[in-house]
């Protein structure tokens, strides 16, 4: 177990020397009075007069091409639930370095104070025009899933809840490696999600489209079934014929479950009850529905994620977001839809596949082999920039949503590449 941090190395972290994670740095020259010229008047008249009679110059002329607005009102922030859109500040602030030190991106964090979808929503599209894409995040179910409709469907760039998709893609991904593992298809295995708000639902929907049939879905009533008649339209999608009406009971000879709930949940007895070869992933984070040492007492056969860095096997949606965002930013895609996300998945999936490079064993201390404790590949891996962003842009230009549609893939890489040395140094 890795060493904890404190309450005053965090607090004099986000402090000291600066208040806060994120400042606006001059990408041009700012020294003489041509450069004051230049920047202000008169010469910025000349891309606004371009702007003005093609609003795609915006991309070549702004920083929009590069730039991701990260959207909160706070009313679900990881582990602290509805703060507040101030106090959640720092996570968005904590999000813009994640976007910038691993894909270069840069970020406006913005904090919405309104619970109102409709006065959100009108927020958010009056100022898009100033953005390549808008990242939601911690914004609480159903609400999220009704804000992100809204706004994919009225917003010519990408829009994406990371919450939901962010999980789903990353989930996905290790969920892939560890049927691979045990030899089991998804199409054949009985997964069970515990948890029924953003995340889950879009894990369950995602696992839908890469072929999952079996899905029980628990909320805090018990088994999402037909027999319910108190469930909303997105918990209605994963209403299953079954007089299950328990976790314990679900649990019961399942493959696969999948914790985005609350810590403590599941007990030994569930874990023995499961099926041969079991995939846990408890990510209820920091403290998930069952420890992976409580596991291993019972179930020497299973595989098991976590959201916490100090174990292996890490679902962490940092693993996606940076990168889905790189390349759609990169085609100037008008949406990320779900062939992009499925391209993400496999990306990442594949790269754990692969023999990791000496730099991360060296970061990481560890030996990094394809198997029961590296199915998902790790943070600083440089090969997520290249292959999920390729794959992402690739995929957009397939699927429609690119408006750059002439990239040579294999080049887009090699440009990739050059830029990993500048973001290394942030």
């Amino acid at each position: 177990m890795k060493k904890k941090i404190t309450k005053e190395e965090a607090l004099n972290y986000h402090r000291y020397p600066t208040p806060g994670k994120i400042s606006i740095t001059p990408t041009k020259p700012f020294e003489t009075q041509k450069d004051l010229s230049l920047a202000y008047t008169p010469g910025v008249a000349y891309p606004c007069l371009e702007i003005k009679e093609d609003e795609s110059k915006a991309y070549e002329y702004t920083s929009k091409s590069n730039l991701v607005a990260v959207i909160s009102n706070g009313t679900a922030v990881l582990g602290l639930g509805n703060i507040g859109a101030v106090a959640s500040k720092p996570v968005m602030e904590g999000k813009a370095i994640l976007f910038k030190r691993f894909a270069g991106i840069d970020v406006f964090d913005i904090e919405v104070d309104t619970t109102d979808i409709e006065k959100f929503c009108e927020i958010v599209k009056g100022i898009s025009p100033t953005f390549g894409g808008i990242n939601l995040e911690d914004i609480k179910a159903p609400e999220c899933f009704e804000i992100e409709k809204i706004l994919k469907k009225e917003l010519p760039i990408p829009v994406m809840h990371d919450d939901q998709h962010g999980t789903a893609v990353v989930s996905s991904a290790a969920l892939i490696n560890a049927l691979y593992l045990v030899n089991k298809n998804i199409e054949d295995v009985k997964i069970v999600i515990l948890g029924a708000g953003a995340a889950a639902i879009a894990c369950g929907m995602l696992y839908k489209k890469l072929g999952a049939k079996h899905i029980y879905m628990i909320d805090s009533k018990g088994v999402i079934s037909t027999k319910r008649n108190d469930l909303n339209k997105y918990k209605q999608e994963f209403a299953v014929d079954t007089d299950d009406k328990t976790l314990e009971d679900a649990m019961k000879y399942a493959d696969v479950f999948i914790g985005l709930s609350v810590p403590g949940q599941v007990t030994q007895k569930m874990i023995k009850s499961m099926a041969k070869n079991p995939i846990i992933f408890a990510l209820s984070n920091p403290t998930p529905e069952i420890y992976p040492e409580e596991v291993y007492q019972v179930r020497k056969d299973a595989i098991i994620a976590t959201g916490r860095s100090d174990y292996p096997n890490q679902i962490n949606n940092v693993l996606a977001f940076p990168f889905i965002f790189r390349g759609a930013l990169d085609c100037q895609a008008r949406d990320i839809n779900y062939e992009m996300l499925k391209s993400a998945v496999y990306a990442i999936a594949n790269i754990a596949r692969e023999e990791a490079p000496d730099y991360l064993k060296e970061i990481y201390n560890e030996e990094l082999k394809f198997g029961k404790n590296y199915i998902i590949p790790k943070a600083f891996d440089t090969r997520l920039l290249t292959e999920v962003s390729s794959a992402i842009l690739k995929t957009a230009i397939e699927t429609g949503s690119a408006r750059i549609k002439d990239i040579d893939i294999e080049k887009y890489k090699k440009e990739l590449l050059s830029k990993i040395s500048t973001m290394s140094n942030i």
